[in-house]
C-alpha cells in the first residue's frame, strides 16, 4: 500500500490549499484517511479524517469551521481543503490509512495517531502560511 500526499506550498495568511491523498494497492473495501500534521518539537496533530463505510468526517477543534475534508471520485483519493489559513497551520502534513469495519463512524478518537500505528502512511506534504 502507498499513499501520495501532495499539494503542499507557500500561502498567505488568510488564504486557502486544497491537499490530496492519494492511496494505492490496498484491497480495502472500508477503510479511514486521516491527515496528520507535526512542525519541528512538536508531536504530531490528527486535523481530519473520513470514514469510508459511512462518509463521516471529524475535525480537531484548532480546524473546525476552516477545514473541509472529502473523498475523491476514484477509491482512496481524498481531499483537505483548507480556508482561512492561519500562520499556525505551517506543518508537514501527513495522510494515513487503516482499516475500519463496515459500519464504522468517524469520531475524534479516529484522529489519534495511535489508532494508525503500524498502518500506511504518506510522505508528506509543507504547508507553510506566511505573508
Amino acid at each position: 500500500v502507498q499513499l501520495q500526499a501532495s499539494g503542499g506550498g507557500l500561502v498567505q495568511p488568510g488564504g486557502s490549499l486544497i491537499l490530496s491523498c492519494d492511496a494505492s494497492g490496498f484491497g480495502l473495501d472500508y477503510y479511514a484517511i486521516g491527515w496528520f500534521r507535526q512542525v519541528p518539537g512538536k508531536e504530531r496533530e490528527g486535523v481530519s479524517v473520513i470514514c469510508s463505510a459511512d462518509g463521516s468526517s471529524s475535525h480537531a477543534r484548532s480546524v473546525k469551521g476552516r477545514f473541509t475534508i472529502s473523498r475523491g471520485s476514484s477509491k482512496g483519493t481524498e481531499y483537505l481543503q483548507m480556508s482561512n489559513l492561519e500562520p499556525e497551520d505551517t506543518a508537514v502534513y501527513y495522510c494515513a490509512m487503516r482499516p475500519t469495519t463496515p459500519v464504522h463512524h468517524c469520531t475524534d478518537s479516529d484522529l489519534r495517531e495511535l489508532e494508525y500505528q503500524d498502518q500506511y502512511w504518506g510522505q508528506g506534504t509543507l504547508v507553510t502560511v506566511s505573508s
